[in-house]
């Protein structure tokens, strides 16, 4: 069975931003390293390393062929909100407590949101292989997510 997509499209002053939210039982400050150190985000995205300064590459170890990709730290305000940029993606994490544990909010903002059908499953499966590689449980598998929840990410946008 596939899992319920849960993205939502918010109207900005410049654009869209896809917002998609998960719940987890941890408390910010190790969510954020899940985020952050790439020993852990090599789990469930891919490993990083610093180009300099505020650069980074990322290397997508779940993508085909694993390729590296340079990206842009624009903020970094631990544990709070991590912002990137890279060949036109604009990306946000924005992490709150919650009780005991935390919210992840993942947003991508958008001009136009071209390509959200194709775009908003696979930052559910990055999501959910964030929760599973914490948890320790098996990592999901893509094909449940894409093209099943093609369809309900491009009703999302405005007709």
């Amino acid at each position: 069975m596939s899992p319920t997509p849960s993205g939502i499209l918010r109207s900005t002053d410049t654009g869209i931003d896809l917002e998609i939210t998960r719940a987890i039982a941890a408390p910010r400050e190790d969510v954020w390293a899940s985020l952050t150190e790439s020993d852990r985000t090599a789990l469930w995205y891919g490993p990083w390393e610093r180009v300099f300064d505020n650069a980074i590459r990322v290397q997508l170890t779940f993508e085909e062929g694993t390729p590296w990709m340079d990206m842009h730290v624009e903020a970094c305000e631990p544990p709070r909100r991590l912002a990137v940029t890279s060949d036109g993606w604009d990306l946000e994490a924005v992490l709150a407590e919650v009780g005991d544990g935390t919210t992840i909010t993942f947003i991508q903002h958008f001009r136009d949101a071209e390509g959200l059908g194709d775009i908003g499953p696979g930052w559910e499966y990055y999501l959910d292989m964030l929760i599973a590689s914490r948890d320790g449980l098996p990592l999901p598998n893509f094909d449940d997510y894409y093209p099943s929840q093609k369809e309900y990410y491009s009703s999302l946008l405005p007709r």
